[in-house]
């Protein structure tokens, strides 16, 4: 077992696309990323390098078939051991997702249940790009769960939420009205989920044809999605502080903020910067695919919708009002793109 052999089964070049999942959830609440982000990352990370060698383990067979090289198929890891790593990495993940608080531990939880199905029972079955796309918008909402969970236990309001009705200091209900508030983050937090998970479905249907290659209609439709999605980004956002009133946020537990600033305020050639790199990232590779649907060609589509998840991730964050996060984000594109060519991202 060598190194090169983890890196290629963990796909360690596709980990720089997991915390742009946190850090872009971070800014839909209209919070600055915080401990709780840290950990939300953290989690991330672990779940997915989990997912990767629960992938390979779960595809041992069909990799000796369609991919001998793969870690496990020609020796060099061995499939107890990759099994092993997975359980350890989901674990690790969970109890990371634990010390940012209860909710962030039941969307990690939610995100390892889908990761697990999806690998084990849904990755060959028609709702396996439904369950890939599902865990990546948990990603994304882990990270809006994750961030402030601290001061939103401990604000003012959880505390009189708390004592309100038994004059006293009570667990139970400083944690109900701190899930509350979390909700209401999560809320916000749902449109960016829902165009990360779209691109996620688009790129995981391609993905389902990279072996044999053969499919025109599977690129076009993500080339189509893309170019949605693209459009989509640079719509206004609603700030998370809008989707709940100060008045409901009291009665959740959240004392009072100023609404998160809307998309307007951030640069809006920022934005379309991040959104063009976005598109010439996916676009290019799938156009290539869906004229000439060849193994080669689709597992570069693939790649280009792994690495496009970057620049959308930044993209999100700078349509939130969070030009630095989404700027920050950008900063993993080197990065990924060094390490990409020591190890494939597919």
């Amino acid at each position: 077992m060598t190194v090169r052999a983890w890196a290629e089964l963990l796909r360690v070049s596709a980990l720089f696309t997991v915390p742009g999942d946190a850090l872009a959830g971070a800014a839909a609440t209209g919070r600055r990323p915080d401990r709780g982000t840290a950990l939300a990352v953290g989690a991330s990370l672990c779940l997915y390098e989990a997912g990767m060698a629960l992938n390979d383990w779960a595809d041992r067979d069909e990799d000796a078939v369609d991919r001998p090289h793969r870690p496990i198929p020609s020796g060099r890891i061995a499939p107890g051991a990759a099994l092993a790593a997975a359980g350890a990495l989901t674990a690790a993940g969970l109890g990371l997702a634990a010390r940012a608080g209860r909710p962030a531990l039941a969307v990690a939880t939610g995100l390892a249940a889908t990761v697990w199905a999806y690998d084990l029972r849904l990755k060959h079955t028609p709702a396996g790009p439904a369950a890939m796309a599902a865990a990546r918008g948990l990603d994304l909402l882990l990270g809006a769960t994750a961030t402030g969970a601290a001061k939103r236990a401990a604000s003012p309001g959880a505390r009189t939420a708390s004592a309100s009705r038994t004059g006293s200091a009570s667990g139970s209900r400083t944690g109900s009205a701190s899930a509350s508030a979390s909700r209401g983050f999560v809320s916000g937090a749902l449109p960016a989920a829902g165009l990360l998970g779209a691109h996620t479905y688009a790129v995981t249907a391609v993905s389902r044809h990279e072996a044999q290659g053969g499919s025109t209609t599977a690129p076009l439709a993500a080339l189509a999605v893309t170019a949605a999605l693209g459009a989509a980004a640079l719509r206004e956002q609603r700030g998370p502080g809008d989707a709940t009133p100060d008045a409901e946020r009291g009665r959740k537990g959240e004392s009072h903020r100023p609404p998160a600033p809307p998309a307007s305020t951030a640069p809006r050639l920022l934005l379309t910067a991040l959104t063009g790199s976005y598109f010439r990232t996916a676009a290019g590779p799938l156009l290539h695919a869906a004229l000439n649907p060849s193994p080669p060609l689709t597992q570069r589509a693939v790649g280009g919708g792994i690495r496009a998840m970057i620049p959308l991730q930044a993209a999100l964050a700078a349509r939130a009002g969070a030009a630095g996060t989404g700027l920050a984000v950008m900063g993993l594109v080197p990065l990924a793109r060094t390490l990409a060519r020591k190890v494939s991202l597919t």
